[in-house]
């Protein structure tokens, strides 16, 4: 606001407790002018929203921010049950906890495995970066035999990334410890057939 700047912040995929947080800014202690937000916050029905300060949502014309599909009373009864279901269930904290988990692990990983170049992420939603060994070029080839690896024992790896070679973790927040850590398992078995 002080340079006339809007601050928007994109938490489509990192708001709803995914990080640890309501909302990944939280972290960097920043007021956004202007949230948008999806995919988490009606529990997989089709739902985005605008969330912005009144001055900016009040510069439009009536009808201006509508769309076909606004306001559709079925889905926002599904936003308001997930707000109120992660409120009940404390899944920013449970998500916070996954992010202690998968970060443990993964570091384990990383000292192991100079093949991992990068773990990074906040709360339940984390990246391995694979490269080759010694540099920062990214290793698909090496994605691809850990994935098949995985899949070949029920665990379903799907590849991220420009060059197809990260992983991201995006565990349901009411994931239990021990089915994550047993997927982790798998994980590191994966590694150990490189």
């Amino acid at each position: 606001t002080e340079n006339k700047i809007v601050f928007i912040a994109d938490e489509v995929q990192s708001g709803f407790a995914r990080t640890g947080k309501m909302f990944a800014v939280e972290h960097e202690n920043i007021e956004p002018d202007m949230i948008i937000t999806a995919k988490g916050i009606a529990g997989g029905l089709p739902l985005a929203a605008v969330t912005a300060r009144a001055e900016i949502m009040d510069s439009s014309h009536v009808g201006g921010l509508g769309g076909t599909y606004g306001g559709n009373p079925v889905v926002c009864a599904a936003a308001l049950a997930v707000i109120e279901t992660i409120e009940q269930e404390k899944l920013v904290d449970r998500a916070a906890h996954i992010g202690t988990i998968l970060f443990d692990s993964l570091n384990a990983l990383k000292a192991k495995y100079p093949i991992i170049g990068e773990v990074r992420g906040r709360g339940a939603m984390v990246a391995i970066e694979l490269v080759h060994t010694g540099t920062k070029d990214p290793n698909p080839e090496a994605m691809a035999k850990v994935i098949k690896y995985c899949q070949s024992k029920g665990v379903l790896i799907l590849t991220a990334g420009t060059y197809g070679n990260v992983i991201r973790f995006l565990p349901p927040l009411v994931i239990t410890d021990e089915l994550l850590k047993d997927a982790l398992g798998v994980l590191a078995e994966g590694f150990a057939t490189l």
